[in-house]
C-alpha cells in the first residue's frame, strides 16, 4: 500500500502548478567544454542561486569511482549560517594529465555532482553532469554528453513535499486524504476511539440517539480535530514552531491526564460534570440550549485531542510541513493538512453512524458501558503520563489499572464475565511481575525473562548521545563505520515503537552492529535541539539520518515515523549492503 501512494505522488508530476521559483535547467546552466589539453567544466548560477560546498564533487564515475576533487582548483566558499556556499559561477579546470594520472583505463566517465537552493527558500534535488572522455582518440566526446538534471533517489518526505510542489491541487488533497485514512491505523489515531465513544455513549443517556446524532457529534469532534491539525501544521511550517511539541510539556501532559481521570471519576457516578449554573443559565436561554452546551464541549475535547494526544510524525505530515516551509505557501500546505485529518477521523465518523444506529435502547446496562468507559478514560491517562513518567511506573500503573478493573467488574458472577476478568486479572499480575523485573514494554511484560538474548544484543550497541550540531559533526567524522543520528523524543509515541519493537528485532540488531549510532534527544525542544532538527529537514522525532562510511549524508535512505522492522531493513539494505 506504501509503494502504491509512493507511485501515486510520483505521477501526479505530470500536472503543473506555477511557482516563483526557477526551473532547476534555469537555476544551474551547465556545459562541459573541450579543449585540447583539458576538460572546463561551467556552471551558471540563476538569480538568488547558490551552491552547497560540501555536495560539490568532482570523480572519475567509469569504470570505476575516483575522487578528483583535491586536484582540482576550486573557487574557495562562503560562509552561510552552519554551511559552506558558493555564490559565484563556476569555472573549473580539469587536466587531460590530472585524469591520465587517476586511472589506465582509455575510456573514462567525468562526472560532476551539486546541489543548491534558492535565497527565497527553495532547495532544489541533487543533481549531476557527466562527460564521456576517450583518450584513444585524446578527445572528449561531446556527442555522448549527458546531462543528468533529474532527482536522485529521494526518501518518503522529499518525494511528498515534491507532490505539493508539482501536483494538480484536487489530486494532491485526494492523495493525502488517503494518507490520512492510512494514518488512522496507527496508535497516533487508536487513543481518540475511546474518548469519542465515551462521549457519544453520555449522549445515549438521554434516549434520543439516533443515526443521524451520532453522526452529527462524530462530525463535530472530526471537523475540531482537522482544524486543530491544520492550525498546529501551518504554524509550524511558517514559523517553525511545533505547537504540538509545546502542548507536550509534563505540567501539560499530567493536567490533561488529571482531566482524563475526573472524566473516569464522572462516569463513575463520583459526581457529575457541568458547566457551572451561571454559564448553563446564559446557554439554555435559547430552546436549544443544552444542545448547543454538548457540541461545543465535543468541539473543545476535538480539539485538544488533536493536540495532546496524538503528536505523531509520518511522512505525509512531514512533507506538508517541509513544503510550507520552502515556499511559505500555507494556503494549499494547510489543506493538505485539513483533508489528511479527515482522513484520519474516517474510522471515527463511522463509529458515532454505527453507534447511533445500533445502540441498543437506554436501560440499566447503559450504567454498566458507563464504568467500562470510565476504565477506558483511565487507561488513556496512563497512556499519556507514559510521555512523562519512568516506564517501570507505567508498568505498575497499568498492573494495578487492570487488576482493579477484574476486581471492579465482580470477577466470580456470570460466566462470560469470570472468563473475561479472569484474563485481565491474570495479564494484570503479569504486568505486576514485569515491572518488579525491571521491564518496560506493557505489550511484553515478560520480555526479560522470554527475550534475554535480544536484550542483551542490545545492550551491546554503542550508542554515543549528542547535544548539538557540533558533536553530529566530531561523532560522523570519528567513525570508520556508516553513521545514524536517531532523533528522539520521551513524548513521542513513535519513538517508542522504534525502541520497543524495531530496534529490539536480532536482524535489526545485527544490521546496526555495522553502524556508530549517535542518539540525539529532543525531548526539551531547546535551541540546540531546533539547530539540528532545521539543519536535517527533521519537523518532529521519530527521524533517522545516515551517512556513509566516507562521511556523506546518504539523503535518500532518510526515515521519518515509525517503521517495523521489515520496513526498516528494506530501507537500509537499499543503501548499505
Amino acid at each position: 500500500m506504501k509503494r502504491l501512494f509512493l507511485l501515486l505522488c510520483i505521477s501526479i508530476y505530470a500536472f503543473g502548478i506555477e511557482q516563483d521559483f526557477l526551473e532547476p535547467n534555469e537555476a544551474f546552466k551547465t556545459s562541459f567544454e573541450k579543449k585540447e589539453d583539458k576538460l572546463v567544466f561551467k556552471l551558471a548560477l540563476g538569480k538568488d542561486i547558490y551552491l552547497y560546498d560540501d555536495k560539490l564533487k568532482f570523480f572519475i564515475s567509469k569504470p570505476e569511482k575516483i575522487d578528483i576533487r583535491e586536484d582540482l582548483d576550486v573557487p574557495k566558499a562562503h560562509p552561510y549560517e552552519i554551511w559552506q556556499i558558493h555564490t559565484e559561477d563556476l569555472n573549473i579546470e580539469i587536466p587531460y594529465s590530472l585524469l591520465k594520472s587517476k586511472t589506465t583505463a582509455s575510456n573514462i566517465e567525468v562526472q560532476v555532482d551539486f546541489q543548491g537552493c534558492s535565497k527565497k527558500g527553495l532547495c532544489y534535488a541533487p543533481m549531476s553532469e557527466a562527460i564521456a572522455v576517450d583518450f584513444a582518440t585524446s578527445s572528449a566526446s561531446t556527442s555522448e554528453t549527458k546531462s543528468v538534471q533529474t532527482e536522485v533517489a529521494q526518501n518518503e518526505t522529499d518525494i511528498i513535499a515534491g507532490t505539493l510542489k508539482d501536483g494538480n491541487i484536487l489530486l494532491v488533497l485526494a492523495t493525502f486524504f488517503g494518507f490520512g485514512l492510512l494514518l488512522s491505523l496507527t496508535p497516533c489515531v487508536f487513543p481518540m476511539i475511546p474518548i469519542l465513544s465515551s462521549i457519544i455513549v453520555k449522549a445515549g443517556d438521554s434516549g434520543n440517539l439516533t443515526a443521524s446524532k451520532g453522526f452529527f457529534l462524530s462530525l463535530v469532534y472530526v471537523l475540531s480535530m482537522a482544524v486543530a491539525y491544520t492550525i498546529a501544521g501551518v504554524l509550524a511550517g511558517v514559523f517553525g514552531a511545533n505547537l504540538q511539541v509545546a502542548l507536550q510539556n509534563p505540567y501539560v501532559l499530567v493536567a490533561f491526564a488529571a482531566i482524563f481521570v475526573a472524566l473516569a471519576l464522572s462516569m463513575f457516578g463520583y459526581f457529575k460534570l457541568e458547566l457551572p449554573q451561571s454559564l448553563q443559565n446564559k446557554v439554555n436561554k435559547t430552546t436549544d440550549g443544552k444542545e448547543k452546551q454538548g457540541v461545543v464541549g465535543i468541539a473543545i475535547m476535538g480539539f485538544l485531542s488533536a493536540l495532546i494526544v496524538g503528536p505523531c510524525v509520518a511522512p505525509p505530515l512531514a512533507g506538508a510541513l517541509v513544503y510550507i516551509g520552502q515556499t511559505g505557501d500555507a494556503f494549499l500546505g494547510g489543506a493538505a493538512l485539513f483533508v489528511m485529518s479527515l482522513g484520519m477521523g474516517a474510522p471515527l465518523l463511522l463509529i458515532g453512524l454505527g453507534a447511533g444506529k445500533y445502540m441498543p435502547k437506554p436501560g440499566g446496562w447503559m450504567e454498566d458501558v458507563t464504568k467500562i468507559f470510565g476504565i477506558v478514560m483511565l487507561g488513556v491517562a496512563i497512556w499519556m503520563l507514559d510521555r512523562v513518567l519512568e516506564a517501570t511506573i507505567i508498568m505498575y500503573l497499568w498492573a494495578i489499572l487492570l487488576i482493579g478493573t477484574a476486581l471492579y467488574l465482580k470477577i466470580f458472577e456470570h460466566i462470560l464475565v469470570k472468563v473475561l476478568t479472569t484474563v485481565v486479572l491474570i495479564y494484570g499480575i503479569l504486568l505486576f511481575v514485569g515491572a518488579v523485573s525491571g521491564a518496560t514494554n506493557p505489550l511484553k511484560p515478560l520480555d526479560k525473562f522470554t527475550s534475554k538474548v535480544a536484550f542483551e544484543a542490545t545492550q551491546k550497541l554503542n550508542i554515543v548521545h549528542v547535544k548539538n550540531n557540533e558533536e553530529i559533526d566530531l561523532a560522523v567524522k570519528a567513525s570508520n563505520k556508516p553513521v545514524m543520528l536517531d532523533f528522539y523524543a520521551s513524548w513521542c509515541v513513535s519513538c517508542k515503537e522504534l525502541e520497543e519493537i524495531t530496534f529490539k528485532d536480532n536482524r535489526v540488531i545485527e544490521k546496526l552492529k555495522e553502524f556508530t549510532l549517535i542518539k540525539a534527544d529532543v525531548t526539551e525542544n531547546n535551541q540546540d535541539d531546533k539547530a539540528m532538527q532545521k539543519r536535517f529537514g527533521v519537523v518532529g522525532p521519530p527521524a533517522l539520518i545516515f551517512w556513509d562510511k566516507d562521511n556523506n549524508e546518504i539523503k535518500a535512505a532518510q526515515i521519518v515515523g515509525y517503521k517495523n522492522p521489515d520496513q526498516f531493513l528494506e530501507i537500509v539494505n537499499k543503501h548499505f549492503k
